[in-house]
């Protein structure tokens, strides 16, 4: 492999294998970097959930992709940019800094143009994307245990990426280029219109869900981020541990995306002590929901949409849910009405006639279950 000399190793000689590990390292870490900071803040709800729709997006994608490469080619051959007049270290100099401001942008723009409800998916993408950085850098510093922690990294985050996509019902291409759950017009161009939802929601104190939850025999309980924020896991598994001593049927549902991150949900039940065994994913439960006296749900909301079956332009459309609606009683633990889950959309099953909602914290309004379940 030809050896060039490179500015940035004191005018010792380097290949272009190295130096094309050089370029790729700030490339996908330009583009993981940005794209953190964006999946962090929609899922912080400091940014706002609703993807970015720029008009040419794909365009604008395809010509930073486009501006990477010729910068690839320029670094790796600086003769290729004679025209500028620049001397070999300042074009590969200049060449570097261009593909990690674009390599940025892009990260930035690919991020914000997927919606809040798929960002657990993102996240699985930008997680793989670190791996492959890593791996070009052990490359570059002859290291091979940081390339192998790379491509296991970078790996398991491809393979949980289509995990999630499936799960999801998302195509991995649209993930990866910024397009998925983007749907912000109805067929026919004209525009996305809200969707006004009949009924009212019925609010409910503590102690009429306390005696609901005493009357049933079988009881689901379904939860999301929610409960993580609050931290209410520990007072949730103590009430499912009473109900089960009643000689009720508790188990809980668990959707593929709850929560921030893929099985985020299994490891705060399995840390508050709840029973493998009762803990039943998705595919597994969805059925018996029509043969359920009971469904609690705390802390989810696009997880148990009903719109992603029923509206063919949300942002959702097509995504498996829970379906907590037909079972015989739903009570849904909310801090507040209006709040909305990372999709940003309102959720019709809280306006149907077998639901009623429990305001509060997650936390108090479990601790206080906890004591007068017993």
């Amino acid at each position: 492999m030809h050896a060039r000399r490179y500015f940035l190793n004191g005018g010792a000689e380097l290949s272009t294998g190295v130096l094309a590990c050089i370029y790729a390292a700030s490339f996908i870490g330009g583009i993981t970097a940005t794209g953190s900071i964006v999946a962090w803040g929609k899922l912080s709800q400091v940014f706002g959930s609703a993807p970015l729709q720029l008009p040419g997006r794909d365009f604008l994608n395809l010509g930073m992709l486009a501006t990477c490469g010729a910068g690839l080619a320029a670094f790796l051959d600086p003769s290729l940019a004679a025209g500028l007049h620049l001397d070999p270290e300042t074009t590969r100099l200049a060449a570097l800094g261009l593909v990690s401001v674009v390599s940025g942008l892009l990260g930035l723009h690919l991020t914000s143009s997927i919606g809040g409800a798929d960002m657990p998916v993102v996240i699985t993408v930008l997680n793989s994307y670190s791996g492959w950085a890593l791996v070009a850098e052990g490359f570059l510093l002859k290291t091979p245990l940081l390339t192998e922690v790379g491509a296991l990294i970078g790996f398991s985050g491809a393979i949980l990426t289509l995990i999630m996509c499936d799960a999801m019902n998302r195509s991995v291409v649209s993930v990866i280029l910024g397009g998925a759950g983007t749907k912000g017009k109805k067929k026919g161009g004209g525009a996305k219109t809200e969707v006004v939802q009949e009924g009212e929601i019925t609010t409910i104190p503590t102690a009429e869900f306390v005696e609901a939850l005493k009357e049933a025999q079988s009881v689901i309980v379904v939860p999301g981020y929610g409960l993580a924020v609050a931290q209410a896991q520990f007072s949730l598994a103590e009430i499912v541990t009473t109900l089960k001593k009643q000689g009720k049927k508790v188990r809980f549902g668990i959707h593929p995306v709850a929560g921030r991150m893929p099985g985020q949900l299994n490891v705060l039940l399995a840390e508050a002590g709840v029973p493998y065994d009762i803990v039943e994913e998705m595919e597994e439960i969805n059925d018996d929901f029509g043969e359920t006296d009971v469904t609690i749900v705390v802390g989810a909301s696009d997880t148990v949409n009903s719109a992603a079956e029923d509206d063919e332009d949300c942002s959702i459309a097509g995504m498996p849910v829970l379906r907590v609606w037909k079972s015989k009683k739903v009570f849904v633990l909310k801090r507040k009405i209006g709040s909305v889950g990372y999709a940003g959309i309102e959720n019709p099953i809280l306006f149907k006639e077998n639901v009623d909602v429990v305001l509060g914290d997650a936390k108090n309004t479990l601790l206080e279950v906890q004591a007068l379940i017993k």
